[in-house]
Order: C-alpha cells, then structure tokens, then sequence
C-alpha cells in the first residue's frame, strides 16, 4: 500500500496527473510533480493534454440548475409496453461549450426531452411530496462508434457475463439505466446495474424488466440527484455528462419565496455539482486509459491489449454545472447553495476564503434539525450539503470557493491551490433587489428517529488485487470475507426491520458508502485494531478480519451530519455504524460512491425479504 500512495499521491492527484504527465505541454507537465518521487516520471505518454494551470479562471457565470428555463416540463404519453409516463426523457450526444470562451465545444452525454437538445448536467426535476413521477427513460446515443471513453472490458461489465457476453459496442451500442440517488424507489424502478439496456432498446441486462420507473416522492423535502449506473461502466457514463438534479418540495420547504422557514428561494437558492475532469488540447474529455498506471508501479502487472482500471481518478480542471472554474455574481445577502460532489473519486474540504462561514441546514436526505454553523465542510462523492451563506458585509469583494482536501482522501497530497485548490468565485455586489429575513430559524424539524434494531451486521471494506494485478476494492462480512458481484446475497434484511451495520474500514482510503433504498442515521465512529487474513489474489476468497480490538469509545457523528443520510464517509482504520429501516422489499445494492471502485467490484446486493 506504500507504494500505491507514492504512485498516486506523488503523480495524478495535484496536477495534471501521472499518466499525463510526459505528454502534456511543459508548463502542464509540472502541475503534477513532486520533487523525490521521479518514478512516475516513466509514466507512457497517452496525449497532449489541456493546462489546468494556464487555464482562465472565474470568466464563466455558473448556470443555476433551479432556472425555470432549466426544469423539466411533463409530457405526457404512453411507453412501448403501454405504460403511461408523465415525463420522457432521453440521453443523448452533443456539444456543449465547458471551457469558456475561446475555446471549443466539448463532445458530452446529457439528458433531454424529446425536441430538445440534451444538456449536462441534466435538466432538473422539481417534484411535490407524495405525487407520483413517471419517468420513461430512453437510450438515443448513436449505436456506431460506440463509447466516447476507453472501455476496460476487463471488468465486470454489461456484455462480459451472460447471455450478452462478447458483445462489443460498436456492435450493440452503450448500456445505461438511470438511479435515483436518495429516492425511496421500488425495487424495480430502482435503475439497478444489471436493468440496464442499450438504444432502442435492442438489448436488455438481466435485471430489466419496464421502460418507465415509478417514483412515489413519499420522503421529506430533499436534494435527490439522478445518474447513470450501469454494470462496469457508471464512472465512464457520469464522467461523459449523465448525472443531474432531482429536488422534492413539500410544504415545509416549498421551494417559493413566502416558503414558512424564510429559506432564500430561487433566484437565492443555486445548487453546484462540483466535479473535476482533464481535458486534451482540442478541448475533449480525456480520460487516462491503456496500462500507463501499471508501468509505474512495484508488482502492479499490465495485462496486454487495452485500456486498464484506475484505482482512483482525479482531474486537475474543476466544473460547477458544467462550467470549469465559474463565478457567481451574488448580493450582500442570505443565499441557499445547493451543494453535491458529482466527481469519481476527490473528496472536497470547502471554505470561502475570506468570506462568511456556511450555515448546513440540510444533507442527503433533508432539513437538520437545526442550523449548524461550520467554516469548512467536508463532501464525499455522491453526497449532498444544503447550506446558507450570508454575504451581507462582503460588499464589493470577490471571494473564492476554495478546496484543501487531499487526494486521496484523507491521506494523499494537498490539492495544487492553482487548479483543484480552487472552485468557483463569489462576486459580491454593493445593493440589495429584494428584501430578506437575516435570520435562520433556530428549528428545521423534528429529530431523525427510528425504532430499536433487531440486528447488527458485521461488515467489510477491503483492498486486494484481481487477476491482472491491479488494485481491486470489495466489500463482504468480517467473518464471511469479501466477496464478487455475482457472489451469492449475504445481507438479507426483514421487511419492515430496523438494522445496524457496523462497517470496517481495512483500507488506506476514506469511501463514501452509499446505499439504496434507505436514508440511515450515522450512529459512530470508533477506531480498531485487527488481524486481516489477505485476499488471494484473482479470487474473493479470504479478506476477513480476526482479533478485532476497538480503540477508545465511540464519538458521535459531526453535527451536519446528524440527519438523514444515504452516503455516508467512513474513514480508513475506523468502524463506522449506521442505523436503517428496510421498508420496501426486493433487491437493491450498497456499494462505494467512489465510481472507480464500484465498477471494480466495490458493489454488493441486499435483499429485503
């Protein structure tokens, strides 16, 4: 593990990247290295690539996703197996300018309705609690020249198992199927990763069953998100533009100015998906492929012929709703930032520098009980942070969102503070347009609650190499040991039961666990010491942990994260309890929300029986 940290930390996490270091331009080339540490330097060029250094920053205005321009309308119809749906909506290919001025469009993914034009991010649901939402999802990606991104059919895929095994893309075109994250959804319109299906429908995964998913919207107002989660290729999908916002309004937080807790409503409110990407010189996605990773690592062995998994990715440009690097032009007042980390694999520790402190009134699942004041604010992939900001008294200034996670997290290498290290820019102005109540109210809602559980579950995360000798994550039971996507369903929660999983972390990294279905409660976290029988390489066997010793009590969860959850970071060494009620039956899944794990097996079903 000493050596994947040297590798890593010391190349692709604060600049351009490891990978990309030989081939980009000179001044690019130093973005990502690390005096000490010239191993990496041997990386294999694989393309000129975009300066994130160089780069203009804070020339763009952020779109706000929450636009009414921006929403989608229903449409109304029947899907082909004569099903009513409210709202249609399709992926589809296109350009879209994420650079700024001057330079050209991108190729990307994005979601639309018929007649328009796909955007990325995705045009935004905004729903009411307990109205139901039909959405019939549909694949119009070209079929020819398959994936934009390099496609390791090495993993556990869509086409490498099954019925569909040795099918190509070219072929048969990309598998996709859209989940709704935090969405308390059945089972079978959940978007699991073998429900997928390919344009037209022409080819369906062996979980597919319906064209148009069912979403009830019977859960608390919350910030919800929708992307792409298909079998061995979700990170490929997300980085190409699918994920976008999904908002359920009820009558306590209504979305609309004269709203009953005086929450800043549109045009205050802005939600920002941070996530990071490279770009080469022509100003297209690159993503580090072929086995560059594998010849600069000790014991790390590249198997011939094409791309190869990363264990994790980082980008050294950072977009906010699809623009690198923008600003917002904001009054000197209260506003509502809607945040969520839509990257791969970075964690973001986020401050304004110079500025006010941030006020969480809300996570994944809704409202806190009350506001919580913090000056810098720690956000895994997939998670989701409601925040008001108060520039009033910044009048006249420019003050920059800025991150100082490390990469990986907690444990890599500080961000470079000329490109990762920055976010976006706040432009204060000197006036007020509309009046505002300065206060927050100092209650948001009853307490999260749940009945006492009727079992605890000992659960795993570790590291061990697959059969081409690359880093592989998993996930299995203390006792049992890790185990494959396809390995028999170990976690089968009762109907209508409250459980609480333990989860030991025996890896280096920090993962954002993320599971379906339910938003849990964080219980604790509490250090341990124990024995780790390996994993034998190439297999799932072995990888429990024995002489399990937990190291002083528990400390309870920080305050901003005393709500409803449904990621939830649990930190390298440590145990990490959460607590759920499992309401609705059938299978779901629990997995790492860092993209580049679950593709790589980090991902396990669970049936609620």
């Amino acid at each position: 593990m000493i050596s994947r940290r040297q590798v890593l930390g010391y190349g692709a996490l604060s600049g351009v990247g490891l990978i990309a270091a030989c081939a980009a331009p000179p001044d690019a080339a130093q973005e990502g290295l690390e005096e000490g540490h010239p191993g990496h330097m041997k990386a294999v060029p694989t393309g000129n690539l975009l300066s994130a250094l160089n780069h203009p920053k804070f020339v763009q205005p952020v779109p706000n996703p929450l636009d009414p321009s921006f929403k989608y309308t229903p449409n109304p119809g029947f899907d082909g197996q004569g099903q009513p749906y409210n709202y249609r909506v399709g992926v589809g290919q296109f350009q879209q300018n994420l650079l700024g001025p001057g330079f050209p469009s991108t190729t990307v993914w994005g979601y639309g309705q018929p007649g328009q034009t796909p955007t990325y991010p995705g045009r935004t649901f905004e729903v009411v609690r307990g109205q139901r939402t039909r959405v019939n999802w549909t694949n119009n990606l070209p079929v020819g020249p398959g994936h934009v991104l390099p496609v390791d059919s090495t993993l556990h895929w869509a086409f490498g198992h099954g019925p569909h095994a040795g099918h190509s893309l070219p072929q048969d075109g990309v598998p996709l199927v859209t989940h709704l994250h935090g969405g308390h959804s059945e089972a079978a319109s959940d978007g699991l990763p073998d429900d997928w299906f390919t344009p037209n429908f022409a080819m369906m995964g062996p979980g597919w069953t319906k064209q148009t998913y069912v979403y009830d919207n019977d859960q608390p107002a919350a910030n919800l998100w929708y992307h792409d989660h298909a079998l061995g290729i979700t990170r490929l999908n997300v980085y190409a533009g699918l994920a976008g916002l999904y908002f359920i309004r009820d009558g306590l937080d209504t979305g609309r100015p004269d709203n009953p807790l005086g929450l800043p409503a549109f045009p205050y409110e802005i939600p920002l998906v941070i996530q990071d990407r490279f770009f080469d010189i022509n100003g297209q996605l690159f993503y580090p492929s072929d086995f560059a990773l594998a010849m600069v690592q000790p014991g790390f062995a590249p198997w011939p012929g094409g791309p190869s998994a990363l264990p994790e990715f980082f980008g050294n440009f950072i977009l906010v709703n699809g623009k690198t690097w923008p600003f917002l032009n904001v009054e000197p007042r209260k506003y509502r930032l809607r945040l969520l980390n839509g990257s791969d694999s970075r964690f973001y520790q986020l401050r304004i520098a110079g500025g006010p402190p941030m006020w969480v009134i809300g996570n994944d699942g809704g409202l806190l009980p009350a506001p919580v004041q913090v000056s810098q604010l720690t956000i895994g992939p997939g998670e989701r942070y409601d925040v008001v900001v108060d520039f009033a008294g910044f009048a006249g200034q420019s003050l920059n969102l800025r991150n100082t996670a490390r990469a990986p997290f907690p444990g890599g290498v500080n961000p470079e503070p000329r490109t990762v290290g920055q976010v976006m820019q706040f432009r204060v102005g000197g006036t007020v347009s509309r009046t505002q109540d300065n206060r927050l109210p100092a209650s948001l809602g009853a307490a999260p609650s749940l009945p006492a559980p009727v079992r605890t579950r000992q659960l795993l995360l570790l590291e061990g190499t697959d059969r081409y000798g690359r880093i592989q994550p998993l996930l299995g039971e203390v006792a049992g040991g890790t185990y494959l996507w396809d390995d028999p369903t170990t976690e089968k929660p009762a109907l209508n039961t409250v459980e609480t999983w333990e989860i030991f972390n025996a890896t280096v990294d920090a993962h954002p666990m993320h599971l379906h279905l339910v938003n849990f409660r964080i219980q604790s976290r509490q250090p341990y010491k124990a024995t780790v029988v390996p994993k034998v390489n190439g297999s799932s066997i072995g990888g429990r942990l024995n002489n399990i010793r937990l190291v002083g009590g528990p400390r309870p969860p920080a305050a901003e994260e005393s709500g409803w959850k449904d990621t939830a970071v649990m930190y390298p060494g440590e145990v990490t309890r959460v607590t759920a009620l499992f309401d609705r039956p059938g299978t779901y899944v629990w997995h790492c929300h860092i993209l580049s794990h679950e593709d790589h097996e980090m991902m396990r079903r669970f049936e609620v029986v």
